[in-house]
């Protein structure tokens, strides 16, 4: 029996309330601080086939047991299924609770009760189908800059009937203090956070949260859809890896303190299982992997500037460079446990059958060099340090190293890795990723061999490539890139938004959506840019 997830009853979708919605347009943190009760809604998230992770947020003087109950139907005459869970006050008033005993491809509504009888929102999930599946569809979210603009990304998806998974796969919210990432010229009005300084402490991090999760357009889509979400840098700081990060510096104390305050103000504020990586069924179309690139065993992304220092020839020391230490085999994105669970599960998928095998990770996979074109992009006026890096830059590509080495680019053996499992496995690799702010279209080789495509998903509202080269067309870049990167196959680097991505079982069809603005709040789609892949091509089909 094929599951065809059909169009919702938008009725339905209205009956399940906006009640409550308005006051989210208070800035966050004013709204944590001050209410009480249910404060930010309710979302789900982990999803198997017979279960479901469930997440609310109930502030009051104590901890708090609350009810949960699920139903089939939104009115509740008949509850499938519940428990209880308390809100603990050492939880940030957080609640999560997993539901067993579900029935497998099936729509559930779900609610929380206090102990004073009042409900939270009624909210809405899904199990993953067992066998036979027809179709399926994942929206894929990344890089969420509150400040920079309306969520209308968000807001889109929230009112389609037809997804049945959303992938966040990082930086969901950003660290920066009010006003550096954007400036205070570059803040859309009305789009303030708290705390106003750059978030370190655990205080901070739960603040932050509380802030960008009351928003309207969020805070909807996690009522209406199960999400799941790993996190990429900005959620502890920019460029992070195992032993700290770019934006972490000794006045903002130990690393470790603070990765271990952002990791548990993840694990609280997000409808996550807490472990480091994990994989979903979606019965017998796709198995979902979800892997974790930044804290477990990410090595220090290497600096082109701590290379050339001290060294006169840099095009001989970037070519030396790129044939030795580039390459080492011994450097690791994900480490060699996590490889080992990844790896075998490709060829678990593929052993039982699944059609596709799809990696929902954080950072583009695709190999990406600056193009020649690219000097005469930033302007003569920029100051020096620019044009040496753009100098660089160049130089860099000519010794053929990548654009950005904070990607799977800056580790290569890493890479070759994971492509050449896929290839033993015999997978049909679908990698979807985030980090990147651009939309791109990558088909990855191996050995000189298909080994898959790449799904590279545009930013929700942090700006992208069109912010650095003011005056340059889109065209003139992606026709640029394309020249110079052979994998990629399409691009956009001018447009917010997100993609919606539908799995049958002899194609995947990957949809970018572009909203219309994100300086106000719509849900108006400019345009969308569709491509599609056959089953066992490993490769985008020819436009």
């Amino acid at each position: 029996m094929h599951h065809l997830w059909g169009e919702l009853d938008r009725r339905l979708l209205i009956k399940l309330g906006t009640a409550g919605l308005a006051a989210l347009s208070l800035p966050g943190a004013a709204r944590a601080n001050l209410a009480q009760g249910f404060t930010h809604g309710v979302a789900s998230g982990e999803p198997g086939a017979n279960s479901v992770l469930l997440w609310t947020r109930y502030a009051a003087p104590n901890d708090s047991s609350l009810t949960v109950e699920l139903s089939e139907s939104a009115d509740f005459v008949r509850i499938a299924a519940g428990g209880s869970v308390v809100a603990k006050g050492e939880r940030d008033h957080i609640a999560k609770i997993v539901i067993d005993g579900l029935e497998p491809g099936r729509w559930y509504f779900y609610r929380f009760i206090a102990p004073d009888g009042s409900k939270s929102i009624t909210g809405r999930t899904r199990t993953l189908p067992v066998g036979p599946t027809g179709v399926f569809t994942i929206a894929l979210f990344s890089c969420s800059n509150l400040p920079f603009g309306w969520f209308n990304a968000y807001g889109h998806a929230a009112a389609r009937g037809d997804i049945d998974l959303v992938a966040h796969v990082g930086d969901y919210l950003y660290e920066y203090k009010v006003g550096e990432y954007p400036t205070k010229q570059e803040t859309v009005p009305s789009r303030e956070i708290q705390p106003t300084q750059e978030i370190v402490a655990l205080a901070d991090y739960r603040l932050r949260y509380a802030a960008y999760r009351s928003d309207p357009d969020l805070q909807r889509l996690h009522q209406l859809f199960p999400v799941i979400a790993q996190w990429d840098d900005h959620e502890f700081a920019n460029d992070t890896w195992k032993g700290g990060a770019e934006n972490h510096n000794e006045g903002e104390g130990d690393w470790r303190a603070r990765e271990a305050a952002a990791e548990r103000a993840y694990g609280e504020w997000m409808p996550v299982a807490e472990t480091r990586w994990r994989h979903y069924q979606a019965g017998d179309l796709a198995t979902i992997f979800l892997p974790e690139t930044r804290i477990t065993a990410r090595d220090k992304p290497f600096e082109l500037g701590d290379i050339l220092t001290g060294k006169g020839d840099v095009a001989a020391t970037l070519k030396q460079f790129a044939e030795t230490d580039y390459r080492d085999p011994a450097r690791q994105l994900m480490g060699a446990q996590q490889e080992s669970w990844l790896f075998d599960g490709f060829a678990k998928s593929v052993k039982a059958g699944t059609r596709w095998q799809v990696c929902a990770q954080q950072i583009v996979m695709g190999t990406l060099f600056t193009p020649p074109e690219s000097k005469d992009w930033f302007g003569a006026e920029q100051p020096d340090y620019v044009k040496r890096r753009v100098e660089v830059s160049q130089l860099a590509a000519k010794a053929g190293l990548p654009l950005n080495m904070d990607s799977w680019d800056g580790y290569p053996a890493a890479r070759d890795r994971l492509l050449a499992a896929a290839q033993r496995a015999d997978a049909d690799l679908v990698t979807l990723s985030g980090d990147s702010h651009n939309a791109w279209a990558f088909d990855l080789m191996h050995d000189n061999r298909p080994a898959g495509i790449e799904v590279g998903g545009h930013s929700v509202t942090s700006p992208g490539y069109e912010a650095y080269t003011v005056g340059i067309s889109d065209e003139q870049r992606v026709t640029a890139l394309r020249s110079s990167s052979p994998q990629l196959k399409w691009a956009n680097t001018q447009d917010r938004g997100y993609v919606s991505v539908q799995l049958t079982p002899e194609r995947v069809t990957a949809n970018w959506h572009y909203v219309d603005t994100i300086r106000t709040r719509t849900p108006a789609i400019r345009n969308t840019h569709s491509m599609t892949a056959g089953h066992g091509k490993r490769k985008y089909d020819l436009a």
